[in-house]
């Protein structure tokens, strides 16, 4: 039983033996005490105030005389201020709380609940490589399933790939006409580096056609629709979807070197999947849909042959679903996607990890399907989060001004090479492996952390040179604590901190470095109940204060009292316990040294 619940109940029995009050958990308003007053936890007194007829001061005195009486060994002594009751616990209980801690392996993981949630993320298009907004959507989602599988969820972490329409026709095209048959291994690029080069020339070229077009008086919107090379990539969309065997050689060969260069950035980035689907599949599942509701009068045929939802009635527009020649839009293939996930698995959550510029998709997807007959419609999750803004403004990527996202985790990578450069020469026996190691962890961590501390729900700004301060709030600072007590364990031989701690006396660092531990669990359930790795990132770096604070002024190394130190042996070594295990929720890993 946590601290929290074992105050719950002794509160409650306290407020029903004075006044009679049968008093509910939300009643009991517990909190953490304030710098400026003694104690550890406080109560809250001011709902029993009124039932006890007596001034908020004396109510608060009155349940801590009642809990000092019966919780000897819980309080050690208490104040009261106004309406709050300050409790400072006994040293006891905050060692027994340690012990406990240190005796639990898997401290901090919620017990199994028996039911399945799918997290959907990534969703690239295999015209260009992961950018990053990509990086920013796959570290949320793969943080996100981590922390509800500690949450005691069975986690499906899948992608949807998006390797068929008019995006992925204009690549193919370029490359035909301007390609000359080169390949990732003839350049030496990755294939979805090579591919997205091509994505950037058909726009090149696209712009010479609307321009000579327009300069012969055509307007700009009919500059763009009969421009050949935009008229020649939806005739191959069409051939696409007829199965021209020439246009699907083509696209299997192109989409091949793209998944190869998708793997490897994958990898780099501590990314995976469980199930990967793509739309080159579903979206035949979505049309079968979308016919059947068009018998079923739900959808309706327009004069041009296009088939529309009208969804006016429900408070939103009408959506098409089927382009005037046949064509699947992304809609259609959700629906299908949607379809044969809850028949390849008993979902009974689905969580979409997508931009919240789709936020209108989503609505659109779940009505949808709960009109087609699908009992999961409604309970579709859109995890709705912010885009990443830079400095000099937002990625466009057909003009090729994209932030790679390999790009990005190599120039990391080199920046914590050289911040560290210094520091890690220093570590006896370092050899260029290692130090390259180092440099990876730090230089990656830095990239996930800054990114994931924000709240999901904001746009973001990233600045790589903050990410990577030793200092601030970042995942270097975090990690160098966890290398920190690494190096106190080794100089100590590490083999007697659990014996011989009981008796001992705290102080108020020690007090605070156990109390943030004891409260975990509680930060585990709460990101996952908001779906934010944000308030991991917050706790962790909380935690690394006060354990570089205690360090700062207290001895462990050279504390006379073997007692003691063994103490404080044990409790470094659950504070880098827990710091390991929470980095880990976010997909960072932790040096043994730095």
């Amino acid at each position: 039983m946590t601290l929290e619940e074992t105050l719950k109940q002794q509160a409650k029995a306290a407020v029903k033996a004075l006044y009679g009050i049968d008093a509910d958990d939300k009643q009991i308003q517990l909190q953490k005490t304030r710098p400026e007053f003694e104690g550890n936890i406080t109560l809250v007194v001011f709902p029993f105030v009124k039932l006890a007829r007596k001034a908020p001061a004396m109510v608060a005195d009155e349940i801590g005389q009642w809990l000092m009486g019966n919780s000897q060994q819980l309080i050690a002594k208490y104040n009261a201020v106004q309406g709050f009751l300050n409790m400072s616990i006994s040293d006891t209980f905050w060692i027994e709380q340690l012990e406990a801690i240190a005796a639990n392996p898997q401290y901090g993981e919620q017990a199994e609940r028996n039911q399945l949630m799918m997290v959907e993320y990534s969703s690239p298009n295999t015209n260009k490589p992961l950018h990053l907004g990509h990086v920013r959507n796959n570290l949320l989602g793969s943080s996100i399933a981590r922390i509800q599988e500690a949450n005691g969820w069975k986690v499906v972490k899948t992608n949807i790939v998006n390797d068929r329409g008019i995006h992925i026709c204009k690549s193919m095209l370029a490359w035909l006409k301007f390609g000359n048959g080169e390949t990732p291994e003839s350049s030496g690029k990755k294939g979805d580096h090579l591919i997205g080069d091509y994505y950037v020339r058909f726009d090149k070229e696209y712009r010479k056609q609307i321009a000579e077009l327009m300069a012969t008086g055509m307007s700009e919107d009919d500059a763009k629709r009969e421009a050949p090379l935009m008229k020649e990539a939806q005739a191959m969309l069409l051939k696409w979807e007829q199965g021209d065997k020439e246009v699907r050689a083509l696209w299997e060969k192109m989409n091949n070197w793209v998944y190869a260069g998708f793997d490897e950035t994958y990898k780099q980035m501590g990314v995976s999947f469980d199930k990967i689907y793509y739309e080159s599949n579903t979206y035949l599942e979505g049309k079968k849909e979308v016919e059947r509701g068009l018998k079923e009068g739900l959808f309706y045929r327009r004069e041009d042959g296009s088939v529309w939802a009208n969804l006016t009635g429900d408070g939103l527009d009408e959506k098409l679903l089927l382009r005037s020649d046949g064509t699947s839009v992304y809609m259609t293939q959700d629906i299908g996607t949607a379809k044969l996930r809850y028949q390849d698995y008993p979902i009974d959550k689905m969580v979409y990890v997508v931009g919240n510029e789709q936020e209108y998709h989503f609505k659109v997807l779940s009505l949808l399907l709960d009109k087609l007959g699908f009992p999961f419609g409604k309970e579709l999750v859109h995890f709705s989060y912010g885009m990443v803004e830079l400095p000099n403004g937002k990625m466009k990527s057909r003009e090729g001004t994209v932030v790679d996202a390999d790009d990005l985790m190599e120039q990391m990578i080199l920046d914590a090479k050289k911040i560290s450069q210094d520091k890690v020469n220093t570590l006896p026996d370092i050899t260029p492996e290692e130090a390259d190691n180092i440099a990876r962890v730090v230089g990656l961590g830095a990239l996930k952390y800054f990114i994931l501390k924000v709240d999901p729900r904001k746009n973001m700004l990233f600045n790589p040179e903050e990410s990577i301060d030793f200092n601030g709030n970042t995942a270097p600072f975090i990690q160098y604590t966890y290398a920190r007590i690494q190096s106190v364990q080794r100089k100590s031989g590490n083999g007697n901190q659990q014996s011989a701690i009981s008796n001992q006396q705290l102080n108020d660092k020690e007090i605070a470095l156990i109390q943030r531990l004891t409260e975990y669990p509680a930060v585990v359930k709460q990101a996952g109940d908001e779906f934010s790795p944000a308030v991991i990132c917050n706790y962790a770096y909380a935690l690394a204060q006060d354990f570089n604070s205690f360090y700062h002024d207290y001895s462990i190394l050279n504390e006379p009292d073997e007692q003691k130190k063994n103490l404080r042996l044990l409790l470094s070594a659950e504070v880098a316990k827990v710091l390991k295990h929470a980095m880990a929720l976010l997909g960072i890993e932790m040096p043994n040294r730095m």
